[in-house]
């Protein structure tokens, strides 16, 4: 199935939360128990609107949200860390939710929920993972010595006050934005001038230049290895088999827990690469439906969160 086959996208209404004096929109869904969407680096939350209005028909209340410099969300000029997204989803959870909810993350989505199952488990009844992202940056002893020195060059100018904004500048045209999606999607279909869109806007905000070189320099955060022996709430890992940027061969320690762990199930998406939930929303909304049936992740979780 390809997004030309999909039915055009309800139209997600956006609200705004203030946290730590920031505006953070998001959006809601559907009546019934909560899920949290989580999108990944330079995406929004209109990465899920092929998502967002299936999952909520089936009974659940779908929320999803901007992370802070993305999106629409605002975008200060500050050490961006997943710590401090991880703040903002935990506060998301507590101070508006109210309720354990099961979150679902992309790419550096998957990395943060890993984190809140971890970090504040009281929040979170599961997680789904998708195409789980390793780190935030690529750590030095991760890339061969050729690829350090050209990683290290290219972070020293988007770093600076003087060659920064001009690469940006250049990174953000529309064409490279698309001629990137064609190495991470397969189904080239799914790659619109909406979606193209969705990336590019936010660039267009005068910090978005900050914002980027901020994430870029940012340390990469926990090693997802280390955080899942600290997780117990069920898990649902899915993973696009073609995806170059976290290869489907770095999922070996979710097959592992799934030998030891019945609450966890991991499925490869044939034919998808590092966002299947755009590219196959079909199957990926299916799968979600049908872990949710089985897993009941709610079970006995019913009391409101401590605010």
């Amino acid at each position: 199935m390809t997004a030309q086959d999909l039915m055009q996208p309800e139209v997600l209404k956006k609200y705004s939360w203030e946290w730590r004096g920031y505006s953070i929109p998001y959006t809601v869904m559907g009546e019934g128990e909560p899920l949290l969407l989580i999108h990944g680096f330079g995406a929004s939350i209109g990465h899920w609107r092929k998502n967002i209005p299936v999952l909520s028909e089936k009974g659940y209340q779908v929320y999803a949200l901007d992370l802070l410099g993305f999106g629409d969300a605002d975008k200060p000029t500050l050490n961006y860390t997943v710590e401090l997204w991880l703040e903002q989803i935990k506060d998301f959870c507590s101070q508006h939710i109210g309720r354990p909810t099961v979150l679902v993350g992309n790419s550096i989505g998957g990395l943060l929920t890993m984190m809140v199952m971890a970090e504040y488990p009281e929040v979170c009844a599961g997680g789904v993972l998708i195409n789980c992202a390793g780190g935030l940056n690529h750590r030095p002893d991760e890339l061969n010595f050729p690829l350090r020195l050209v990683m290290g060059a290219f972070t020293n100018l988007v770093s600076s006050p003087i060659t920064g904004k001009f690469i940006f500048n250049q990174i953000r045209q529309k064409h490279r934005i698309k001629k990137t999606l064609t190495q991470v999607y397969c189904d080239r279909t799914a790659i619109t001038d909406e979606l193209v869109d969705i990336l590019y806007n936010p660039s267009c905000h005068p910090n978005a230049p900050a914002v980027f070189a901020s994430v870029l320099t940012a340390p990469p955060g926990p090693i997802p290895g280390q955080l899942l022996p600290r997780i117990s709430q069920p898990l649902l890992i899915l993973w696009g088999e073609k995806d170059p940027w976290t290869p489907i061969t770095g999922a070996d320690i979710y097959k592992e827990r799934v030998k030891s762990d019945s609450s966890t199930q991991f499925h490869p998406i044939a034919g998808a690469g590092h966002c299947p939930h755009d590219e196959n929303p079909r199957i990926v909304n299916e799968l979600i439906l049908d872990w949710l049936t089985k897993q009941s992740p709610y079970r006995g979780l019913n009391a409101p969160l401590p605010v």
